[in-house]
């Protein structure tokens, strides 16, 4: 982000790390015009074209509203981007979990024609490994990229983190088919989520679902009731979705077993209010 001058785009609510690190005075941010927080590209473009920026950050799926802009629209913003001298970066970590095929940008002939676009993915979400704090950052700018190698660690990468990129490819079938299968748990997840009185279930495109609470109860006092008395612990969403003191929470989506577990949990906790 140091190397990022003038106005920074942000989409709200998302993942805080990138805009953290800019000063919040140069940062234009734009918020969806309705209750699932769902945008598209050309909202952006829309908006962008109103209030002009000199960088765009872009989470594709984005957290915590599991919205996700198809590749082709996203081509669109690319190419908009490009002709309005915009550097734009997107954050993919997320993206593996959607449903659309072939959805990574992460290809030489996209980062070479467009060396304004900067893709980043952390492999520790969809493959379970965050101790391994492994990440990939792909760009066409080979200047920024060279500038950016002498700036990390000597050591960026440890043993632990080499054998496993070393072993990866040996699984590609079973991570295939493991995605698949998580697909078809968050479509029954959030089904039966939607049958839960007062609350209000947000679409969503990554391993999470954002969620409304409706019936009187916060964010803060079910994620209490819930470490406590169920030992399942879910993020409260009020520190970064403070809209009209509507309630949020995002929940993770997990395995079958540990998913009815939660919606026993909640049925519990908000059918009988």
């Amino acid at each position: 982000m140091s190397y990022f001058k003038g106005k920074l785009g942000i989409i709200r609510p998302t993942f805080e790390e990138y805009s953290h690190r800019y000063a919040v005075q140069e940062q234009v941010c734009f918020w969806p015009d309705n209750d699932n927080f769902q945008y598209s590209a050309q909202d952006l473009i829309y908006f962008f074209e109103k209030h002009p920026v000199d960088n765009l950050i872009l989470i594709n799926p984005d957290n915590p509203s599991g919205n996700y802009i198809p590749k082709e629209d996203l081509l669109k913003l690319v190419n908009w981007t490009q002709n309005k001298g915009i550097c734009l970066l997107i954050d993919e970590s997320f993206v593996d979990f959607a449903e659309e095929k072939d959805n990574t940008m992460i290809k030489t002939e996209i980062l070479n024609s467009n060396p304004h676009l900067y893709i980043m993915k952390s492999i520790s979400k969809s493959y379970g490994v965050p101790g391994l704090r492994l990440g990939v950052l792909a760009s066409g700018d080979v200047q920024l990229i060279e500038k950016l190698k002498k700036d990390v660690s000597i050591w960026n990468i440890n043993s632990f983190a080499e054998f496993y990129m070393q072993i990866a490819e040996k699984y590609n079938k079973d991570y295939t088919l493991a995605i698949e299968r998580f697909k078809e748990e968050r479509k029954r997840f959030e089904e039966e989520l939607k049958k839960i009185q007062g609350m209000r279930v947000i679409p969503s495109q990554a391993n999470y679902i954002m969620a409304e609470i409706t019936n009187g109860i916060t964010a803060a006092e079910l994620t209490r009731t819930l470490i406590i008395k169920h030992n399942i612990l879910i993020k409260n969403l009020f520190a970064k979705v403070n809209k009209d003191e509507r309630q949020y929470v995002r929940l993770a989506v997990k395995s079958t077993e540990e998913n009815e577990k939660l919606i026993s949990a909640l049925r519990e906790e908000l059918d009988e209010v």
